[in-house]
């Protein structure tokens, strides 16, 4: 039996990628992979891949989705955007 994840590096520890693995938005495990063996394009923090690991927790599809990991940071600068719209100025403090 196979299970699919959406995974996305959170940090890199030397040269192990800390990929954090979600199912329907939520992180339920951690998996380290080696830097080395990341797709091409994936190797920076916050690229998301599609994830298939077997029973044992063996990774037996790694795919980088580079529309996800564009659609995400989009999203992520746009909820930053209007934050800092929202601040007050140093006149209206």
């Amino acid at each position: 039996m196979t299970t699919h994840f959406v995974g996305v590096i959170d940090r890199f520890e030397d040269d192990i990628a800390v990929v954090l693995l979600e199912q329907d938005g939520d992180v339920v495990d951690e998996q380290g992979i080696d830097r080395d063996d990341l797709p091409a394009g994936g190797d920076h923090v916050d690229a998301v891949f599609q994830i298939t690991r077997d029973d044992s927790g063996a990774i037996q599809e790694l795919e980088y989705d580079a529309e996800t990991t564009r659609t995400r940071k989009d999203r992520a600068q746009s909820r930053f955007d209007r934050l800092a719209e929202r601040l007050p100025t140093d006149d209206e403090s």
